[in-house]
């Protein structure tokens, strides 16, 4: 593994075992009667690690804005406080201070650390980003899907460094160097050769303690990004992906594994620190990291998860019914997680039990500590270059307007959206289009009134609208007939996207009822279904604007697939902020709307 700066930590004292020890009350030498001399002898021969990580950083050096930028923190007298954190100044600090007293530790992530990135880090391809990883001393992680979204040959690039195919290099006499640590690609397969595109897994060692790390993405990755990120590559079960390099590890004589997992779970609470093992192991979370959980083999000590951007740190019972750690930390650098892994020299395993997994707890990266010096060093260095293009005003507004934060399936900022993109492409000669529709995930951030920068309360600017909408789609319109239009719109709720709905923003114009009492694509009320007053006609075209992410059929959205005579048009962004230039200023900023055009009925 290549060596950082954080890696050449290696003059460390050599512990065996004594918090263990203390904690029982216990010395090495002392043991009350009747104890439990296995037990003791374990003690003897074992080492706390600790395994601190995180996921879904997705580029946001600076901190996040808005309810993005905020955790929610259960009191202990039940109420809930909402918590600014996040930004790597901070996640530096809070990784570090962690580290102390810890002679053994490594720091691992669960993918997503770039792509859908702020414009500090995606004007510059995320190399930034990378450096902080680097600086902050990242050991190993998963891919996400976003390291995908510019393809592989940009994922390659991020690993291995050099310059820009196009862009070159950034600053003058440095070369992008690349990540300092293994991105792992476990079961993202050439399809060609059917080989892994980069490492499957890797060994982290320290003084005879060795850890395996194996990394996978969700497989269903190819569904949620454009069909140009993933060309030519294959995308593989997750169990048994981890299944199979687990024997390959255990036959290296490496029987300590953590598995690293793009694919996450549904907390029952949006606390962070909520008791996810209430009332019984587990039973507090559910979504697909539940059943990979179940089946991943016992091999595998610990789960670290992202890609719902939620935070739980849970046990759930492994086949042969011994309890592990399934953990994530949220998103954007808000949390990270302390994982206390014992690791037993002699059988070279973690320790743990039916009764009792690796303690693992999420916590808060608050902004009330100190800066990583550092990390204000390389912010302030790429806002410089990012400074002529990131400050331009571009639009105001009266208050925060929800997106990402918003706590409905219907965003107040999703209705801005949409309704730039209806107005970017209804003209004849641009589209012509009727109507317009947005996937939910597009939809990065908030836009808070609050000044981010010098700029002024109430003031966007390109960063912070770059910020919102990153992924610099092209705009589509095509044909739909109603019966295509509706289905999309069932498809919300049914197929792949029943367990986890993906409500879909739409213009002004479009309305529609939302049943969630209902099951699968009967939530969508048929006859309810209105464009400008009038009931949605089967048999009649329909001209539809939506990105070409969705027009490819991304999110799961297979319908708009079949979408003809397509036209394109300008970038979702370009949309975006010249629909802020033309429908705000100082004088008369842009209200919320009251986004109110999807009736749901619980």
């Amino acid at each position: 593994m290549p060596a950082t700066p954080q890696r050449r930590r290696t003059v460390r004292r050599l512990t065996i075992g004594a918090a263990v020890l203390a904690a029982a009350g216990l010395t090495a030498t002392a043991l009350p009667a009747g104890a439990d001399t296995g037990h003791a002898a374990r003690a003897g021969r074992t080492v706390d690690v600790q395994l601190l990580s995180f996921n879904d950083f997705h580029g946001n050096l600076e901190p996040p804005q808005g309810s993005s930028g905020t955790v929610e923190e259960v009191q202990p007298d039940g109420s809930k406080k909402s918590v600014a954190a996040g930004g790597a100044e901070y996640l530096a600090q809070s990784l570090r201070t962690a580290r102390k007293g810890h002679p053994y530790s490594v720091t691992a992530a669960a993918g997503d650390l770039v792509g859908a990135s702020p414009l500090l880090s995606g004007l510059f391809h995320d190399e930034p980003t990378i450096e902080a990883m680097n600086k902050l001393g990242l050991d190993v992680t998963s891919v996400g899907n976003h390291e995908f979204d510019e393809g592989r040959a940009e994922l390659t690039r991020l690993q291995k460094g050099g310059c820009h195919p196009k862009d070159g290099c950034y600053e003058k006499g440095k070369k992008f160097r690349g990540a300092g640590f293994p991105y792992l690609t476990a079961n993202v397969t050439d399809e060609k050769s059917g080989k892994p595109l980069l490492k499957p897994y890797t060994v982290w060692k320290h003084k005879g303690v060795k850890i395996g790390f194996i990394g996978v993405t969700l497989e269903g990755t190819p569904d949620i990004v454009n069909a140009d990120g993933v060309k030519g590559l294959k995308f593989h079960d997750e169990v048994e992906t981890i299944n199979k390099y687990a024997k390959v590890l255990n036959k290296q004589g490496v029987k300590s594994i953590v598995a690293l997992i793009h694919e996450g779970g549904l907390p029952a609470s949006t606390s962070y620190n909520y008791q996810c093992d209430s009332p019984g192991p587990g039973d507090g979370i559910s979504g697909p990291i539940t059943d990979i959980a179940k089946h991943v083999t016992p091999k595998v000590d610990a789960l670290v998860t992202g890609h719902t951007h939620q935070a739980y740190s849970c046990t759930i019972p492994d086949p042969s019914g011994r309890l592990r750690t399934v953990t994530s930390a949220a998103s954007y650098g808000k949390l990270y997680t302390d994982t206390t892994l014992t690791y037993d020299r002699r059988t070279r395993d973690i320790v743990r039990t039916t009764v009792k997994a690796p303690h693992a707890a999420n916590h808060v990266v608050d902004r009330t500590q100190p800066k990583a010096a550092d990390m204000t060093s390389l912010i302030t260095r790429w806002n410089k270059l990012a400074a002529p293009v990131a400050g331009r005003p571009v639009g105001h507004i009266s208050a925060d307007i929800a997106g990402r934060g918003a706590n409905a399936p219907e965003s107040p900022l999703g209705d801005v959206i949409s309704d730039a993109q209806l107005e970017a492409t209804k003209a004849d000669g641009k589209g012509g289009a009727q109507l317009a529709l947005m996937n939910p995930g597009g939809v990065r951030s908030d836009l808070a009134f609050k000044a981010s920068g010098s700029e002024g309360d109430g003031v966007v600017t390109y960063g912070e609208a770059f910020t919102v909408q990153p992924f610099t789609n092209m705009m589509n319109v095509v044909d739909l007939t109603g019966a295509q239009l509706l289905t999309g719109l069932q498809q919300q709720v049914s197929g792949p996207n029943e367990a986890s709905p993906k409500i879909l923003q739409v213009s002004e114009g479009l309305t529609y009822t939302l049943d969630m009492t209902k099951s699968g694509a009967a939530r969508v009320v048929k006859d309810s279904v209105k464009l400008d007053g009038a009931a949605l006609d089967p048999a009649k075209t329909y001209r539809v604007a939506m990105n070409e992410f969705l027009a490819g059929g991304g999110d799961g959205f297979a319908a708009f697939k079949d979408g003809k005579n397509k036209y394109v048009g300008p970038s979702d962004l370009d949309a975006f902020t010249t629909y802020l230039t033309a429908h705000s200023s100082a004088d008369k900023p842009l209200t919320p709307p009251k986004a109110d055009r999807i009736t749901v009925v619980k």
